[in-house]
């Protein structure tokens, strides 16, 4: 096992250093058309061809996983902090309050997030500069895929708040707020650090369902989710079976972080 997460890291290494150098690996850009190769066979130019609009499907690759790591991580780093401020407060304060919370964050799991994710974006404007797309994926992302996180930090907090140093440091006359966030959330980050990283490849699917449907970055942008919208023409990948690159380099990564996310003994961080 192990050996199979240090091949997993060296993949994902690969993958994010290609796409931060994509300018140097890429001889175009991501959104510049070569109306005289449209939809061009791969060749020494153009390794993966081009797509209907002349663009270099190669330098869009590279690009559109650069957007798609990078999002995916932003997003799970605020729907952690979100269930950190939610579940570690309930679990804190106890009583009505975790109560009210719990119902809460019952009632919002009882819902298909995904699908309403998909609601909430589908109702907001699609003709979007690419730039404020990337900010209300990230930030829909983030506020609606927190409460699962939240209840496992919940169900820490609660384990914590009994334990023996919490309980001297109050009986020392350690005021709340300062218990809080100087002992208990410190004690806290393992289990925030499981959830951040258990997240990342949610939302990386997650940003590529919105992507096929048209609903998560804006063009010419490039996302994965983007990129795989292509592949709604069965006919066209029977002649272009390189258009399956962005589907199989989605796959490796997500296998990837779901290696690396795994103990010696299979079980999940």
């Amino acid at each position: 096992m192990k050996r199979a997460q240090n091949i997993a890291l060296i993949l994902l290494g690969l993958v994010a250093a290609a796409s931060l150098f994509a300018g140097v690996l890429a001889s175009s850009s991501y959104s510049e058309q070569f109306r005289d190769s449209l939809s061009a066979m791969p060749s020494t130019r153009f390794p993966l061809g081009t797509d209907e609009l002349g663009r270099d499907r190669f330098a869009r690759l590279l690009y559109g996983t650069r957007v798609s790591l990078l999002l995916a991580p932003a997003a799970a780093l605020l729907s952690t902090l979100i269930a950190a401020l939610v579940g570690g407060t309930a679990g804190y304060l106890g009583g009505k309050w975790e109560r009210a919370v719990t119902s809460g964050i019952d009632l919002f799991l009882s819902l298909p997030w995904l699908f309403l994710l998909l609601t909430v974006r589908a109702l907001l404007p699609l003709n979007t500069s690419p730039v404020t797309s990337v900010i209300i994926t990230f930030l829909l992302l983030g506020c609606l895929g927190w409460a699962t996180p939240a209840r496992i930090v919940r169900a820490g907090t609660r384990t914590l708040v009994h334990s023996d140093y919490l309980v001297q440091a109050r009986a020392n006359g350690v005021s709340g707020i300062r218990l809080f966030w100087r002992h208990l959330l410190p004690n806290l980050r393992p289990i925030l650090l499981a959830q951040f990283w258990i997240s990342v490849p949610v939302f990386i699917l997650s940003e590529a369902n919105l992507g096929l449907l048209g609903l998560g970055v804006s063009e010419p942008l490039p996302s994965w989710g983007a990129m795989l919208r292509e592949l709604e023409n069965y006919t066209a990948i029977l002649h272009n079976p390189w258009m399956l690159a962005p589907a199989a380099l989605l796959v490796v990564v997500v296998c990837c972080l779901q290696l690396v996310l795994r103990t010696e003994d299979g079980i999940p961080c």
